[in-house]
């Protein structure tokens, strides 16, 4: 308590102060475009109409074989949505991952099963050197915390550094991550027959989460889900 009245709760966007620690203010609630609703059941793109039971895949999974099973985001990537995601990940904005661990939480609810793994999507050993994290390893610590899973940091490496994916398209995207992301040998018994859940801070083409997960199944793993703080989504 008394933490909270020499450092009261701020809005993770704007700094205006909210009731809940770590949280968003009305306004920018509002104006972050939160995936709810019908959405792709393997990449999480929102999709027009009402959810139902029936299970609904956005156009780019149905032209595109997907090595995962199901898939969820929190937000689309734009807007405040894309502002909370580089905040995150180019402006030493660790605070933002309390609040994305909720959201992530939420998002990832129909997949989540007992016993399940939760493991980020890694960074080369020499992109940490310079960043100094990795922000899906942030985002999947959250995430942890917020359901009571296992979070397996190291679960995965990339064996080689890969240019930028910046400005390629999709088949570059999935050449360029062809191999580079391998399974950790020191938990090759704790991946053996597990449920993965992979967490990343965006998805794009969906090529760095193909990469993750073949590397999952080339360990073993029994399934494969992928989860993203945020969706990069054509405009229709």
């Amino acid at each position: 308590m008394a933490v909270r009245l020499v450092y009261p709760p701020r809005c993770t966007l704007c700094g205006v102060a909210v009731d809940d620690a770590f949280g968003l203010c009305g306004a920018c609630w509002r104006d972050t475009p939160f995936i709810t609703g019908l959405a792709c059941d393997l990449c999480g793109a929102p999709l027009p109409g009402d959810a139902g039971a029936d299970t609904e895949h956005c156009d780019d999974c149905l032209v595109s074989a997907r090595p995962w099973t199901r898939g969820r985001a929190a937000l689309r990537y734009d807007a405040n949505g894309r502002r909370l995601t580089l905040a995150l990940k180019h402006g030493d904005r660790h605070d933002v991952a309390h609040p994305a661990g909720k959201w992530l939480a939420r998002s990832a609810q129909p997949m989540l099963l007992p016993g399940m793994l939760i493991a980020p999507v890694p960074l080369h050993w020499t992109r940490l050197l310079t960043r100094r994290f990795n922000q899906s390893a942030l985002l999947s610590h959250a995430l942890a915390r917020e359901t009571g899973l296992t979070n397996v940091p190291d679960l995965l490496f990339r064996q080689r550094r890969t240019r930028s994916l910046k400005g390629l398209d999709r088949a570059a995207r999935h050449a360029t991550l062809d191999g580079a992301i391998r399974p950790n040998s020191r938990h090759a018994d704790a991946v053996r027959g597990a449920r993965v859940l992979l967490v990343d801070d965006v998805m794009t083409s969906g090529a760095t989460f193909s990469a993750a997960a073949q590397a999952c199944f080339a360990a073993g793993a029994e399934d494969v889900c992928i989860l993203a703080l945020a969706r990069a989504v054509r405009d229709a």
